[in-house]
């Protein structure tokens, strides 16, 4: 102490500083830098295994001037002799853009995103050897945006699609592809979420979410699990500036591989199709049809005339809880699962109906094309007619002209909403152009019966419906203490 005393504070300070740092350093644990090792080393055999089977894809498509709403400008004579009778730029220009696509076979077929190479005039693919080959596209399917294409080339690098069903939230992925047309770019994150819908990517959406970086150009790249196998082909990104944010969707392996399969065997993709509408129950539909909460299911809405699930017995109403052995989550995974379905298979359905189990035997049929679509009544109901839930709905019986303007299949009925008073209970429920087919389960086949169960209606008395909107049949519920 008495030493301390005699040393400047100045000179002493920096010494304890020093001498502080010193003694509070550490270093990285053997069994750290060991464990990070690893993963380094399995990263890099990860990259090496899947790394050359990824590809970069170039597309190419020239636009006409002439097809563009524009066109008409660049053909305007007075603009012609601004500049002396010629225009100083082409009619024409070329569009360029820029994905990834991943070798699943050999001989050179690969498989991308229907987005990457959608109306292409040529189409480029790069290897990783930097060596260049034409692509022509086999096959494509807009409902799922995958797409087959081939190359001529032989004894090509590939990778192995694994089980993507397998993955779980937290898994480690690895993505791999041409972001910015950076060529075999290598980015690591987990499973954020899988089944992923109501993206409004594509028609059968059953995504998984990543956080590993993904962006433009790493569309049709592939998302590797830690065994090298592809389990999913990365296909959008959830941005508002056009570049990573941390959330990314790519297709699951179990579906893309069922769509390359039927494109490669049949030239399209074929779907198993039950024949049904399905919606999902929410609170309020389980309370109209007396259905416990600790039931899942999902509610049909209509049965396809002379379809599998007509044939089979299926009724409007009636709720799947099981489709082949499993339990019925949502729609999602049901209109998933029986598009997965070969057409020709008998499955096994339980429905409950009336709080009764029924079991059926379906024979899975093809998805068809989308339907196709095709007079009498006279007056407009009143729309304050009605003291009760439906206040404020004007409904028109069905005419030709009201078919026509709303595109509806000849064979719907019922009566058809013409205005809804926006300051109703209904208006948060129904929309102009909805056709009422059902009130309480009971059938409306005319202005006379809406007239005849509307009247009966008290007022505060909660009101089902069920209307053909948009191409479907879908339950609505109109209630005084809560709408759903």
């Amino acid at each position: 102490m008495l030493l301390l005393k005699k040393v400047p504070l100045t000179l002493l300070l920096p010494l304890l500083l020093y001498t502080s740092v010193f003694a509070f350093q550490r270093e990285i644990t053997p069994e750290s830098k060991s464990t990070l090792n690893q993963i380094g080393v399995a990263l890099h055999e990860i990259s090496e295994l899947a790394g050359p089977a990824i590809v970069n894809i170039s597309t190419s498509k020239v636009i006409n001037l002439k097809d563009n709403p524009m066109g008409q400008f660049f053909d305007d004579s007075m603009l012609k002799q601004f500049f002396g009778g010629r225009l100083p730029f082409n009619k024409k220009y070329e569009s360029k853009s820029l994905g990834s696509g991943v070798i699943v076979r050999d001989d050179g077929y690969i498989l991308t995103n229907s987005h990457v190479v959608k109306g292409a005039d040529e189409i480029k693919v790069t290897l990783v050897n930097e060596k260049e080959y034409i692509g022509k596209v086999i096959g494509t399917d807009q409902k799922t945006d995958l797409a087959v294409i081939k190359i001529e080339a032989r004894n090509l690098p590939t990778v192995k699609l694994g089980n993507s069903d397998s993955l779980k939230v937290g898994d480690l992925v690895v993505a791999i592809g041409n972001p910015y047309g950076l060529s075999h770019t290598v980015t690591m994150g987990i499973v954020s979420a899988t089944g992923r819908s109501n993206v409004g990517i594509a028609d059968y959406e059953d995504f998984i979410q990543i956080d590993a970086a993904i962006n433009p150009g790493n569309s049709g790249g592939a998302l590797v699990n830690t065994s090298g196998e592809v389990v999913g082909i990365n296909t959008a990104i959830f941005s508002t500036s056009g570049g990573y944010q941390g959330i990314g969707f790519a297709i699951p392996s179990a579906m893309a591989k069922n769509v390359m399969d039927s494109l490669l065997s049949d030239g399209k993709v074929v779907r198993g199709w039950l024949g049904v509408n399905i919606q999902p129950l929410t609170e309020s539909l389980r309370k109209n049809f007396n259905i416990d909460d600790n039931i899942h299911g999902v509610l049909i809405a209509d049965v396809v005339e002379v379809g599998p699930a007509d044939k089979a017995g299926f009724k409007r109403g009636d709720v799947i809880i099981s489709y082949d052995g499993k339990e019925a989550l949502d729609t999602r995974q049901i209109r998933n699962i029986v598009a997965r379905t070969k057409p020709g298979q008998t499955i096994e359905v339980i429905v409950l109906r009336n709080n009764t189990k029924t079991t059926f035997n379906v024979k899975i049929g093809e998805l068809p094309d989308e339907e196709k679509f095709g007079d009498e009544g006279t007056t407009i109901t009143n729309a304050d007619l009605y003291n009760n839930n439906l206040k404020g709905v004007s409904v028109h019986e069905l005419t030709g002209a009201l078919k026509e303007e709303f595109r509806l299949p000849e064979k719907v009925s019922g009566v058809a909403v013409t205005d809804v008073d926006p300051e109703s209970l209904a208006a948060s429920v129904i929309k102009r152009g909805d056709i009422i087919q059902e009130i309480n389960r009971k059938e409306i086949k005319n202005l006379n019966d809406y007239k005849k169960i509307v009247s009966s209606l008290k007022e505060k008395d909660d009101v089902l419906l069920l209307v053909y909107r948009g191409g479907s049949y879908i339950y609505l519920t109109i209630s005084s203490s809560k709408n759903n």
